[in-house]
């Protein structure tokens, strides 16, 4: 990756991070799930609301933590609203791939380019977990909201 192209995603994740979307609680959540990663101290609560269509009509999310895991969980909530709960299962399983290094074949370009500001992420390993906190606890919130660990 060229340093124009990094510097360009560091952008990205800190304009995430610093001015997160989807942020806040959400009356009449019908899903919700906490996370927490226990290594670094980032927890995340995902809200979401599941239309009768399968679609995620309405997802937020609280937090506090590190820039990526932030970004990423503004990233993911920018993402996956409007989605089915089957989409969006897809995308966290090309985003996990991106992140822990390997070639996500199940993205569409456009979700791929959008993913790909996190892909430098697994140059550091400690930092994935951080990356995939809001992701895990999304699947936490749909599967009736166990609390979601960092893995």
């Amino acid at each position: 990756m060229d340093d124009g192209l990094r510097e360009l995603y560091q952008e990205v994740i800190l304009d995430h991070s610093r001015h997160p979307r989807h942020y806040g609680p959400l009356d009449g959540a019908t899903h919700m799930g906490e996370g927490h990663n226990p290594l670094c101290g980032d927890r995340v609560k995902i809200y979401l609301v599941e239309g009768p269509d399968n679609r995620i009509a309405e997802i937020k999310f609280e937090g506090k933590g590190c820039a990526i895991s932030q970004a990423s969980a503004s990233l993911m909530t920018d993402l996956i609203q409007g989605r089915t709960v089957a989409e969006a299962e897809r995308l966290m399983g090309g985003f996990l791939e991106l992140v822990k290094g390997g070639d996500p074949a199940n993205l569409d370009e456009e979700d791929r380019e959008r993913l790909d500001v996190m892909a430098g992420v697994s140059a550091f390993p400690m930092r994935v977990k951080c990356a995939t906190l809001a992701w895990h606890t999304m699947k936490s919130a749909l599967e009736g909201g166990k609390t979601a660990k960092a893995s």
